[in-house]
């Protein structure tokens, strides 16, 4: 028996493209360093967007001590079907994934585990196996949506001319709330999916920034076989919390946030409004929102997006000009409208925020259930409708499914303003908010089910240094 088992376990952490794949890796490193791991972060360069440049920078100033490494992509291919960036980006970073075995292999001390993005499975599982090192994914959305990921090779021939998707003991998911790539066929993301979902028996472990008290159910079916047979252990690491590096440094200066606007209205007041780091709404959306908000009669802080990249935002339109003149007239009577990056847990976290007009990107979701704050969901893509249907059945928000995706049809401003006041005027949803709210904090909490979590994969990784 080895007398030098290193009490320190050494963890590398691999993310992929985008803020809502990056700020749960980082959100995990910070997890795994309070609880004594060493850890190395390893960042695709170059990012797509400003935002996930500067928090990756703000992190390694919070964190000295973790260990960075630049992974350098190769280009973008001509042949990749995408326009969208950050589909792009992964793709680029699934073709340059044989890079990474000389970064790996001389990582000291030896990695304990490495852990990945959702999006990478099919090209670094054959580079983990070679080197024997324990592999694992974090899965950047929630249970259901992983239920959904795991299912879909057994149904991906029908589920174009299906109706509805039934995964055993967990839901039943209608064609319209699958993410439109997958009814695509060849596209880059029903290529992930079919390419890598059938690999995941071959992993360590699935991470998922979830709860017992969200998803608990969810998370049993997996785990006993119900959905697929002998999928690895599914662990519900989460609530990830937000934290302090995230507060976003520009010039040395921390950005700015509407806070001292906040400060001035009365509590559970404001309804704030965000669809996510990489949703760009069309402009008409855009005023019909803005009319929707000031119908409603509430006062309100919107962060406003309409190009994909936040780098492609410089020296555009101001507010102004995407809302116009008269509309903004309107605005500045009722509310705060930014155009640009926000501390978003520091909004969701004051007293005055009643309400969240949300786009269900997980992220989103899991800090509006750790800060208690109800939902009206207006999913845009990808996982959103399975997102908003979770927070809709679980009674702390509510889902207007006839909007359907972004830019399937123009919803009016008299219907954004009707829905707004249902969400703030049903006692019941504010109820179950802060019972959502509880259960997060009890999950974070000393001897709560995240930190019984990782003590249990600590001990896994401590067991397989002990056998080799």
């Amino acid at each position: 028996m080895s007398l030098l088992v290193p009490t320190t376990h050494h963890v590398a952490l691999l993310p992929s493209s985008g803020m809502g794949h990056l700020t749960p890796f980082l959100r995990l490193a910070a997890l795994l360093l309070q609880n004594q791991c060493h850890v190395t972060l390893i960042t695709p360069q170059p990012t797509v967007s400003k935002a996930e440049e500067l928090l990756i920078s703000q992190f390694h100033s919070s964190f000295p001590q973790v260990n960075k490494l630049e992974f350098h992509l190769l280009p973008s291919h001509d042949t990749d079907a995408s326009t969208d960036p950050f589909y792009l980006q992964f793709a680029s970073i699934r073709r340059s994934s044989h890079l990474l075995s000389p970064l790996l292999a001389s990582l000291s001390p030896p990695l304990s585990a490495f852990i990945f993005d959702m999006t990478l499975i099919s090209p670094i599982l054959p580079i983990l196996e070679s080197l024997g090192v324990p592999h694992y994914i974090l899965f950047t959305s929630s249970a259901s949506m992983f239920s959904f990921f795991s299912y879909f090779p057994s149904v991906a021939a029908s589920v174009s001319s299906s109706d509805v998707v039934e995964i055993p003991e967990v839901d039943t998911i209608p064609r319209s709330s699958i993410p439109p790539p997958l009814l695509i066929p060849n596209s880059l993301f029903s290529k992930i999916f079919m390419e890598d979902s059938p690999k995941l028996k071959k992993l360590h472990g699935v991470l998922i920034n979830t709860f017992e008290g969200l998803e608990g159910n969810v998370l049993e079916a997996l785990n006993n076989g119900k959905v697929v047979k002998e999928l690895p252990p599914i662990y519900g690491v989460g609530p990830f919390v937000p934290c302090e590096f995230e507060k976003i440094e520009q010039n040395g200066v921390t950005s700015a946030t509407p806070v001292s606007w906040l400060d001035d209205q009365p509590d559970g007041s404001v309804i704030y409004v965000s669809f996510g780091s990489r949703t760009a709404v069309g402009r008409d959306q855009i005023r019909e929102i803005g009319e929707g908000l000031v119908r409603s009669g509430y006062k309100f802080l919107w962060v406003v997006k309409d190009k994909k990249v936040d780098r492609e935002e410089e020296g555009e339109e101001g507010l102004e000009e995407v809302l116009g003149f008269e509309l903004m007239k309107r605005i500045k009577e009722n509310g705060l409208v930014v155009k640009k990056w926000v501390d978003q847990s520091e909004i969701l976290s004051h007293k005055s925020v009643g309400g969240f007009v949300s786009h269900c990107g997980w992220n989103s979701v899991i800090e509006a259930a750790w800060f208690g704050v109800p939902i009206m969901g207006w999913p845009q893509i990808g996982d959103q409708k399975i997102n908003a249907e979770l927070v809709s059945k679980g009674g702390w928000g509510v889902w207007k499914k006839e909007w359907g995706w972004e830019g399937e049809c123009l919803v009016k401003g008299e219907e954004i303003g009707e829905a707004i006041k249902e969400m703030m005027n049903d006692e019941s949803v504010g109820m179950k908010a802060t019972q959502i709210k509880e259960a997060a904090r009890e999950a974070a909490s000393v001897g709560g089910g995240s930190k019984v979590v990782i003590q249990a994969l600590k001990e896994v990784w401590k067991k397989k240094v002990e056998k080799n």
